[in-house]
């Protein structure tokens, strides 16, 4: 039996898992003796009743497994109140116990790429996910800062869960969390009302910027200084009526 690096080979004789092999070239001994072997075929069509098999896994680290939701995860948001949140990122595994791995998800399988592994345990990882963001996040406006600390809590927690199936999680990220395309433009223009300040004084910072536009296209002219004027107290008057409609 010849191993490659990077590999291991679990042998099975009667259907059960006997032993695993590293690296390197082997020599099995078995029942399969070639004159005894033929006699007792001959009834069976030829095949031996001495059966061995081997399955080889690879140890190597599958990197940049990409997982994501589905479907929205409902966060209840202090801020928000509820909102959907779509969320991805990227892991890393490598198996650690082959045994285990072959009799938990390979089965009787004759080959199983990590396409088809990525699939399974992004089920576990969106799980954890929505836990994990639920105990530990009281809103989105704070997500920028906890990203590190999310990915490491969520990763200590779905290690266990890997290791039941016999592989390591390596690596764990969040690359983004996001709400809906509606709750950001909600989200940019309360930052942007925010940033404006209270209504009154941007009234005001509205009315400066007409008197300064009237004033350009005077032309330097008497008329167009006294269409200022006016323009500037009609601006000044609109806000302080709107202010005084706001606080009462």
């Amino acid at each position: 039996l010849v191993v490659r690096e990077s590999q291991a080979a679990i042998f099975f004789r009667d259907g059960r898992a006997l032993d695993t092999f590293g690296a390197g070239r082997h020599t099995l001994s078995t029942l399969n003796i070639p004159l005894l072997t033929k006699a007792l075929s001959l009834p069976l069509g030829g095949k031996s009743p001495f059966r061995a098999e081997v399955c080889f896994a690879n140890l190597k680290t599958f990197v940049n497994q990409k997982w994501g939701t589905m479907e929205p995860i409902l966060f209840r948001d202090s801020e928000l109140s509820m909102v959907r949140l779509r969320a991805f990122g990227m892991y890393a595994f490598r198996i650690s116990n082959p045994q285990v791995f072959v009799n938990t998800i390979v089965g009787t399988l004759p080959e199983l790429a990590s396409s088809a592994v990525d699939g399974f345990f992004r089920g576990f990882i969106v799980n954890e996910v929505a836990d994990f963001l639920g105990g530990h996040l009281s809103t989105i406006l704070d997500l920028a800062q906890y990203y590190n600390e999310l990915s490491a809590g969520i990763q200590a927690r779905l290690i266990t869960d890997f290791e039941r199936y016999g592989v390591t999680l390596t690596d764990f990220k969040i690359l983004s969390i996001s709400p809906p395309d509606h709750v950001q433009e909600m989200i940019d223009k309360r930052g942007g009302m925010a940033a404006v300040g209270s209504l009154d004084s941007f009234v005001r910072y509205q009315a400066a910027n007409a008197l300064e536009k009237a004033s350009g296209a005077g032309g330097g002219g008497g008329a167009g200084l006294a269409a200022a004027g006016v323009g500037a107290g009609a601006g000044l008057g609109l806000g302080a009526g709107m202010a005084g409609v706001v606080t009462n």
